[in-house]
């Protein structure tokens, strides 16, 4: 009886929100896992504010986002990452032209559990880890233990993010791949569950999924350099490696409701949103 009322439930909310994006007072957006607690934070936010507006809000990859714009089927995309060259032709031949907006900052952390002795890595170790030329903890000054490889899916902006600036080291005729062995999950949240229950685990996601559960690893983008931890600070003063901006995606100047929330997204209250939800304003 409660699944059925809940399906109800599910049907109806759909209904409405169908119905209001029809009538113009909704918004549908669609991407990036590492953004989707901070486009709900903002969503919500906005809500309050707008009592007769819907701002819907789901993950699935920057990827999904971006073919979301490019289909029509949302308002707005978020991603973790630039639109490829590919992405933006076949855009416009479906009449789309999608228009960019960084709307905040984001470290990319590397973590581990809280047990794993490592405390730092250089970028040469990073890529050495997860290509699979490094396969023991030992190697890197840890225990004497296996790693255990953990990668977002390839659809995710993060994982592309982090093969292109640490595997290829910003190469782009590198063809380096994730060794074969990497996990593939499916979100930040999954990785940060493993790693926080798996001591010989280590993967990568945005700096807002960070809690005590996991460590994350400072990083140095050679061993002449000095190493740092990703925070706000670091981040905005362009000291940790692995930083990269977050971004908004409309087909064209963004008009009606979604220009109203998308200047609220930049507003110092949408900026602070960024911060409380450990991210990095743009302004």
């Amino acid at each position: 009886m409660r699944i059925a009322k809940m399906l109800v439930f599910v049907v109806l909310l759909s209904m409405s929100l169908a119905t209001a994006w029809a009538a113009g007072n909704s918004i549908q957006i669609k991407g990036s896992d590492t953004m989707v607690n901070l486009g709900q934070a903002w969503s919500e936010a906005y809500m309050q504010q707008h009592k007769d507006a819907l701002v819907a809000v789901t993950g699935g990859g920057s990827g999904t986002g971006i073919a979301a714009l490019i289909s029509g089927t949302c308002d707005i995309a978020e991603s973790s990452r630039s639109m490829k060259e590919e992405e933006i032709a076949q855009a416009k031949t479906k009449g789309i032209v999608p228009q960019e907006f960084k709307v905040g900052l984001d470290g990319l952390a590397v973590v581990v559990n809280p047990a794993n002795s490592v405390e730092k890595l250089t970028i040469d170790q990073l890529a050495d880890i997860f290509t699979g030329k490094i396969k023991n903890w030992k190697e890197v000054g840890g225990k004497d233990a296996p790693i255990v490889l953990l990668s977002r899916e390839v659809n995710s902006g993060t994982h592309v993010y982090f093969k292109e600036h640490v595997l290829r080291k910003g190469n782009p005729k590198s063809t380096v791949e994730f060794d074969s062995s990497a996990l593939l999950m499916s979100s930040s949240q999954a990785i940060a569950d493993e790693v926080s229950q798996n001591s010989n685990a280590i993967g990568y996601y945005g700096m807002g999924y960070i809690s005590k559960s996991q460590k994350a690893i400072a990083v140095a983008k050679d061993a002449q350099s000095q190493y740092y931890t990703p925070t706000l600070e670091n981040v905005v003063s362009n000291k940790y490696y692995i930083s990269r901006p977050l971004f908004f995606y409309t087909n064209g100047q963004p008009q009606g409701l979604v220009k109203d929330f998308v200047d609220f997204v930049f507003s110092p209250a949408g900026q602070q949103i960024v911060k409380d939800t450990d991210f990095v304003p743009v302004k």
